[in-house]
C-alpha cells in the first residue's frame, strides 16, 4: 500500500579507507536488501570509504605530524568524486531495482578546489538519480582536523510514496534549527546517520521523533580493530592504539510518538529491515505540528541559506 514503507538499516562495517572494496560491499548491500522488496536503504555516516577513526589515537591536534599527513593523504585518494562518477555503478543498481538509498560519503568537492573533504549525505532516487547532496555542516571536534565545514544546499527533502524524507549527519542532529528547517520542508520521516555506538543514537533517536512528531530512522556503521587493513599508512601504530571495538552500531527506529519501533541493535552486522505505516503520522500530527498549528511565523521564523558555497564564480 502507498502509505508502507519498507526499510532496510544496512549496519555494516566499511573495508575501511578502501573507496572500491567499500563500494563492492555496498552493492551487495544493494542486491540483498532488493531481493526483500525493501524501498529505502540507508547507510550510516561516511561508511563509504570509512570514519576518521585515528585521529583520535594519533596525537591529531598535533601541528604537522607525519602520521596524520600521511593518513590523511591516503584518505584524499579514497574520497569520492561524485562528477568523476564514483557512485555510478551504485545509482545503476539504485535505478535497476527502483531502490531508493541515503549513503554517507566522504566527498572530494570538485566545485571547492577538489583537495578538501566534506562528510556528504547522499540522497539517490529509485530512479538512480542523485537528488541531494548534504555536505555536514559543522563536523564535530576532531572530526574538523580532516573535514571541512559544508553548506545549506543539500538541506532538502524528496517524496517517497507519502513520505516526506529528509536526513542529517551525526551531531547535525542536535543543532535546533536545522532540525526546525528540516520540519519547515515537510519532512515526516528523519534519517539520521552516524559513525557508530548506541551512546549517540539511544536518546536522540527518539526525542526527534517526539519533537517532530515524524519517523525517525537511526543508522549506524560497525568498526573492530580488525577491520584495519594492512595496506593504509601506519597501520601497526593504529592497530596498537585502538580499542578492540571503535562503533558497535546502535541503528534503531523511534515512531512518531517518540516510542520505539526497533530499539537499537548492538553489535550485529547486516541488513534490518522494517515496515512503517505513514498513517502514524497523521494521528501523531492531530495535537502538535512544529511547522503547522504549533507555529508562530509572525512571531519565530528561520532563514535557510541553500545556496552552494564556492570561492569562485565563473562568468565564461
Amino acid at each position: 500500500m502507498n502509505n508502507h514503507l519498507k526499510l532496510a538499516l544496512a549496519q555494516i562495517s566499511p573495508v575501511w579507507l578502501d573507496k572500491m572494496g567499500t563500494i563492492a560491499k555496498i552493492e551487495d548491500v544493494i542486491h540483498n536488501a532488493a531481493k526483500e522488496k525493501a524501498e529505502l536503504l540507508i547507510f550510516g555516516e561516511g561508511i563509504l570509504p570509512g570514519y576518521p577513526f585515528w585521529l583520535a589515537y594519533t596525537d591529531g591536534a598535533s601541528w604537522n605530524l607525519e602520521v596524520n599527513k600521511e593518513i590523511h593523504a591516503h584518505y584524499m585518494r579514497n574520497a569520492i568524486q561524485i562528477e568523476k562518477g564514483d557512485l555510478n555503478t551504485i545509482c545503476d543498481l539504485a535505478g535497476k531495482y527502483k531502490l531508493s538509498i541515503y549513503l554517507g560519503i566522504i566527498e572530494r568537492a570538485q566545485d571547492r578546489g577538489g583537495h578538501s573533504l566534506y562528510c556528504s549525505l547522499v540522497y539517490i532516487d529509485s530512479k538512480g538519480e542523485v537528488k541531494s547532496v548534504h555536505r555536514k555542516l559543522q563536523p564535530t571536534y576532531d572530526e574538523r582536523l580532516t573535514w571541512a565545514p559544508g553548506d545549506g544546499n543539500g538541506l532538502k527533502t524528496h517524496r517517497l510514496k507519502q513520505f516526506t524524507v529528509g536526513g542529517l549527519n551525526c551531531w547535525e542532529n542536535w543543532m535546533p534549527l536545522v532540525r526546525a528547517s528540516m520540519y519547515g520542508l515537510g519532512e515526516n520521516l528523519h534519517i539520521a546517520v552516524w559513525p557508530g555506538s548506541d551512546h549517540n543514537t539511544r536518546d536522540i533517536t527518539r526525542f526527534i521523533a517526539r519533537e517532530s512528531r515524524s519517523f525517525v530512522v537511526s543508522v549506524s556503521s560497525l568498526m573492530e580493530k580488525k577491520d584495519i587493513p594492512d595496506n593504509i599508512p601506519h597501520s601497526g601504530l593504529l592497530i596498537d592504539k585502538m580499542p578492540e571495538i571503535l562503533a558497535n552500531g546502535g541503528s534503531c527506529i523511534a515512531g512518531p510518538d517518540g516510542e520505539w519501533i526497533m530499539e537499537p541493535v548492538v553489535g550485529k552486522e547486516g541488513l534490518i529491515f522494517q515496515t512503517i505505516d505513514f498513517n502514524r503520522v497523521y494521528e501523531e500530527r492531530q495535537n502538535f505540528d512544529p511547522s503547522g498549528h504549533y507555529s508562530r511565523p509572525d512571531v519565530t521564523k528561520l532563514i535557510l541559506n541553500r545556496q552552494r558555497q564556492s570561492t569562485i564564480d565563473l562568468n565564461d
